[in-house]
């Protein structure tokens, strides 16, 4: 049985069966209209759905395996480090061997490009690719979720109490070890949410969390078994720094920050 289907990222021979899904979806759609050409979207959205619909499909069209979206996405990627990025640099690639699998844990600016960068980076010096930690709350729309598993990540259920959230965590940890077994690397932040305040500090619940799959050995014993590598990454310039300014006011003023349903996906699409 496979345990971790409701959590896990989509395998090769349900890709072809979502993306149609998706391209279909008038949502998701209107929001690929809104993103290329917000103007004409407002004043014409069926006309631009129809377009999005027909750019879609074109380029869509030979995906049929997890390996072939993500030479897509990397086409994305591509294009939008040459427009938008002056230098990208990293360090410490050549301390990772070829066919060992990494949990690389991540301080966390942005919610998007953080493991974008990471997998990036991975990606063009040949190594296996990120399968990438999301929290449910990003997930209000299906075709989000959908989106988000079609490249490789999994689901982290944030919104649970009491048993139920203790179950997931199990689940979850269980699969991230699974992952490391099977050789596939792994990305998570190191705590929840970003670091709007520039201090990163790696929560101690992410420890307990990624232990509690076997808990009769010691700690150590079991973190050792996820090859963990962290990870550190800056912008020069935070596309979201007044979003992350107005919060932090915010909660010190009022003592308290309200995000609405649309928050996380304005930051995404700022960040992007």
């Amino acid at each position: 049985m496979d345990q971790f289907k409701d959590i896990r990222p989509y395998h090769d021979e349900e890709i072809r069966l979502v993306l149609d899904k998706l391209i279909t979806n008038p949502e998701f759609l209107a929001s690929i209209a809104s993103f290329y050409a917000p103007r004409l979207a407002r004043l014409l959205p069926a006309i631009m759905r129809g377009v999005a619909q027909k750019k879609l499909k074109g380029q869509l069209e030979s995906v049929d395996s997890v390996a072939t979206m993500q030479d897509v996405i990397a086409g994305y990627m591509d294009k939008m480090i040459e427009d938008t990025v002056t230098d990208l640099t990293h360090s410490g690639i050549e301390n990772l061997q070829k066919g060992k699998s990494y949990l690389f844990i991540s301080n966390h600016r942005d919610i998007a490009m953080d493991p974008a960068f990471v997998n990036y980076t991975l990606y063009h010096a040949g190594y296996e690719t990120l399968r990438i930690a999301i929290g449910d709350n990003l997930l209000k729309k299906p075709f989000v979720s959908d989106l988000m598993r079609l490249n490789k990540s999994f689901i982290v259920r944030r919104s649970l109490k009491g048993r139920e959230l203790l179950q997931a965590l199990t689940l979850l940890s269980s699969y991230i070890h699974h992952c490391i077994e099977n050789n596939h690397n792994v990305w998570i932040a190191q705590r929840e949410g970003r670091a709007k305040d520039g201090i990163d500090k790696t929560d101690p619940a992410l420890l307990k969390m990624l232990a509690m799959n076997q808990r009769k050995i010691p700690l150590h014993e079991n973190l050792s078994q996820l090859h963990i590598v962290p990870v550190t990454i800056s912008y020069e310039y935070d596309a979201c720094d007044v979003l992350k300014a107005e919060e932090l006011y915010q909660l010190e003023s009022s003592g308290s920050f309200t995000k609405t349903e649309k928050s996380d996906i304005e930051s995404i699409v700022a960040e992007i």
